[in-house]
C-alpha cells in the first residue's frame, strides 16, 4: 500500500499496531491473495484460511486477554479489515462475520460459563461463527422482526427465518435474535439443535468468497443456558456491537479503494497513448487526484473515529458517517 513512513505512523499509532499491520499485511500477501480468485470463482469460503487467522490470534482481536483474546482496540480491528480487504474483500467479509458479528458480539453479552463453552473453539477457528438478524419480510428493520421465541420448560422454542446470513452455510454456532413477549432477545444457536437448519447457499454477484444462506427456525429448541444476556436485552446487545461492525465494514471499503487506486497508478504508468504513459494526460491525472483525495479522506475519518470507540464509549454519529462516506467513496474510486 502507498504511503510514507510518516503516513504509516499517523494511522498506526503504537508499536503494537505497527506489528499487527506488518503481520496481517504479510499474511494477506502470502496466503490470502493467492487463493482469492479461486474461491471467488467457486463461491466457497476458505475455512482452512479462516483457521489460520485463529493461529495468528486475529479471531479474538477485540476480546480481552483474560478472555483468551488479543485485547486490542477498534483501531486494530480497522487495520486488520483494511489489510485483508486489500487482497480479498470476500474473505475479509467472512472474517468480519466471525470476528465481529459473532465473537465480539458474543463476548460482551456472555456469562463466564458461556465463554468457557464457546470461545475456545471460535477463537481458534475450529468452529465458524455467524449472526442472524436480517429477515425476508422486513430486511434489517429489527423492530419489525417476525422471528419469535416462547418458553417451554428449560428451553426456548424459536420459529422464523433469517436471510442473507454471511457464513451461514459453514457456521457451527450462531447468534440469533427473536422476539420473546414482543421484546427482542438474543440466543446462541448450535447447528445441531433440533428444529434448526440452513438453506442452500444464496447466489451472489460479488464477494463470493464469503457465502450466505437462510437460517430456518422451525420449532428450534434452545436450552435456557443459551440465552445471551437478559430476556428482552437484544437491542442493547445489538447496538453495542453495531459501531465496531460499521468500522470494520468501512475499513473494508478503504482497503478496496486503496487497492483500486494502486492498480490505477500502476496501469497508467504501463499503458501508453500518443507516445507517452497515459498518466501524463490531464484527464487521467484528474481521475488519479480525485481518487487519491477520496482514499485519504476515508482513511482520516475512519481512523479518527476508531480511536474514539471502546466497549464503554460509543460514537454512533461517527461510525454512521464512516460507513456512509466510505462505501460511497470506494465505489466512486472503483468506477474512476
Amino acid at each position: 500500500m502507498a504511503g510514507s513512513s510518516l503516513h504509516e505512523r499517523l494511522y498506526t499509532p503504537t508499536d503494537e499496531h505497527g506489528m499487527l499491520r506488518q503481520t496481517v499485511r504479510q499474511f494477506a500477501r502470502d496466503a490470502v491473495e493467492p487463493q482469492a480468485m479461486e474461491h471467488d470463482q467457486s463461491g466457497t469460503l476458505n475455512v482452512a484460511l479462516l483457521r489460520r487467522c485463529g493461529d495468528l490470534g486475529l479471531l479474538g482481536l477485540t476480546v480481552p486477554e483474560d478472555g483468551g483474546g488479543a485485547g486490542l482496540d477498534a483501531v486494530a480491528s480497522v487495520i486488520v479489515h483494511e489489510e485483508l480487504a486489500y487482497c480479498d474483500p470476500g474473505f475479509a467479509l467472512a472474517y468480519l462475520a466471525h470476528a465481529l458479528l459473532f465473537v465480539n458480539n458474543f463476548y460482551w453479552a456472555s456469562t463466564d460459563a458461556q465463554r468457557a463453552r464457546y470461545l475456545p473453539k471460535t477463537l481458534s477457528g475450529e468452529q465458524v461463527g455467524a449472526m442472524g438478524m436480517t429477515e425476508p419480510a422486513v430486511g434489517t428493520d429489527v423492530l419489525g422482526m417476525q422471528s419469535v421465541a416462547r418458553r417451554d420448560g428449560d428451553h426456548y422454542v424459536l420459529d422464523g427465518r433469517k436471510t442473507f446470513i454471511t457464513n451461514g452455510p459453514e457456521a457451527d454456532v450462531f447468534i440469533a435474535y427473536a422476539k420473546l413477549d414482543d421484546r427482542i432477545t438474543t440466543f446462541v444457536i448450535e447447528r445441531g439443535f433440533a428444529g434448526f437448519s440452513t438453506s442452500p447457499k444464496i447466489p451472489k454477484m460479488g464477494m463470493r468468497a464469503s457465502t450466505m444462506s437462510e437460517l430456518i427456525f422451525d420449532g428450534c429448541r434452545v436450552p435456557r443456558e443459551n440465552l445471551l444476556g437478559r430476556e428482552g436485552g437484544g437491542i442493547t446487545n445489538m447496538m453495542r456491537n453495531l459501531e465496531i461492525e460499521r468500522l470494520g465494514l468501512s475499513a473494508m471499503s478503504l482497503g478496496m479503494a486503496q487497492r483500486c487506486l494502486d492498480d490505477m497508478v500502476r496501469y497508467t504508468q504501463e499503458r501508453r497513448s500518443f507516445g507517452k504513459p497515459i498518466h501524463e494526460h490531464g484527464q487521467i491525472q484528474r481521475y488519479l487526484a480525485e481518487s487519491y483525495a477520496k482514499v485519504e479522506a476515508m482513511r482520516a475519518l475512519i481512523y479518527g473515529v476508531a480511536a474514539t470507540v471502546t466497549p464503554q464509549h460509543r460514537n454512533r454519529l461517527g461510525t454512521d458517517a464512516c460507513k456512509l462516506f466510505a462505501s460511497t467513496a470506494a465505489k466512486e474510486v472503483a468506477d474512476a
